[in-house]
């Protein structure tokens, strides 16, 4: 009996280091809920099954307000697994208005080339043919486009020739009204992202690597979340490293939730079409679903966005479909769109990096192309630095 004494403890001590351990793996493993259907706010969590799958994140919800203090301090009981918990902090995002200012603001303080080169050619005390030449020059640097400079050159030249003035004002004004006819007010920039019936109002945000996409679908996010609309936001981008916890780190920050995967690799469009499927379950006014940047001559990574739009239109239409593009890429950035609006349709353009370029031309190179209007701009990397696009606002920085 003495014998078997050692062996025998040495399974008993085996069998208590086990029984701590598990306790601690059970709490350490990655938490999230798969998607099954409508979850209310006090449904419970379900634990994802084995194998991995699509993931609804939590959405955060803000610290209610305290109410005031009256004088009197009631002794209240704390549940004993509240302890340790941490509140998220969920932003407000800046009013539209303010933000677009702001945005104007930065862009006259820009390094633009495209109104100031012009007006100083313009108000010279001679208006030549060389005059002419760098005029146009000018424009074909800033990336406006052949056409569009010889449209404007011509309406200028004639202009400037009937009228006779040299005076900066006059030209400035001439200046002003050809660029704005050029950039095309009548043209229609609204988001379609009102709810559509029963469905929420779909949009998938596409373009090619490191324009700025999944920053884009955050910031737009907090542009719908601050005109009071519930949005739910899907991580098809499941290429890049960390892609997706990146779209779900915007989402905490404006209370937004967002769907995405938990295995590596996963197929896009499946995760797309989870998104979409969460969003109709659940009301939601809005989903925006990021996807894999691409290079447009890749033409197996096209159709595999073309295959992410179809499994889409399986549950509901796609409502807009925003490519975004660099506005430092100036005519490569036009020939990515024309691949784009192959595969996808692309029904709105949102440049980004606007404020670090020379190149503003490329605002009217890119729609007069494709037909497409530039809906929205962005000028810096901070959260709130994203906003509508408006064609005199535009045209006044560039001149002031």
């Amino acid at each position: 009996m003495n014998d078997f004494l050692p062996i025998i403890l040495s399974i008993v001590a085996a069998l208590v280091v086990v029984g701590g351990l598990v306790p601690v793996l059970m709490k350490a493993r990655k938490t999230g809920s798969r998607y099954t259907g409508t979850r209310d706010a006090n449904d419970p969590v379900q634990a994802p099954a084995a194998g991995g799958g699509t993931l609804v994140e939590d959405r955060p919800a803000p610290t209610p307000p305290a109410p005031p203090f009256d004088g009197t301090v009631e002794e209240t009981d704390v549940p004993d697994d509240a302890a340790g918990l941490e509140t998220i902090s969920v932003e407000t995002p800046a009013p539209v208005e303010g933000r677009l200012n702001r945005l104007r603001a930065r862009l006259v303080k820009s390094n633009n080339i495209l109104g100031k080169g012009l007006l100083a050619l313009l108000s010279g005390d001679k208006i030549d043919e060389n005059v002419w030449d760098e005029v146009e020059e000018t424009l074909l640097l800033a990336d406006l486009g052949t056409e569009p400079t010889m449209q404007l050159v011509e309406s200028l030249r004639e202009r400037v020739k009937v009228l006779g003035t040299r005076d900066p004002e006059h030209v400035k004004a001439m200046l002003r009204e050809e660029l704005i006819k050029l950039v095309d007010p009548s043209m229609d920039r609204s988001l379609n992202v009102a709810r559509q019936g029963d469905r929420p109002a779909v949009v998938l945000v596409v373009g090619v690597n490191g324009v700025g996409k999944t920053t884009t679908v955050g910031k737009l996010a907090r542009v719908l979340v601050a005109e009071d609309k519930d949005v739910l936001l899907g991580a098809a981008d499941t290429f890049r490293a960390a892609a997706a916890e990146q779209l779900a780190t915007w989402g905490q920050r404006v209370g937004v939730p967002t769907v995405k995967s938990d295995i590596d690799g996963a197929d896009p469009a499946s995760v797309a079409y989870e998104a979409v499927k969460a969003g109709i379950d659940q009301e939601v006014d809005v989903v925006m679903v990021d996807t894999a940047g691409r290079l447009q001559n890749k033409t197996g990574l096209m159709d595999e966005l073309g295959k992410v739009k179809r499994v889409i239109e399986k549950l509901a239409e796609v409502d807009e479909v925003l490519l975004v593009l660099d506005a430092t890429t100036g005519q490569n950035g036009l020939n990515q769109a024309r691949v784009f609006a192959e595969v996808v349709n692309i029904s709105g353009i949102v440049l980004t990096k606007l404020d670090g370029t020379a190149k503003g031309g490329i605002v009217v190179a890119i729609q007069k192309s494709l037909g497409v209007p530039v809906k929205l701009i962005g000028l810096g990397e901070g959260p709130d630095d994203l906003a509508p696009f408006d064609a005199e606002g535009f045209v006044d920085a560039l001149l002031n």
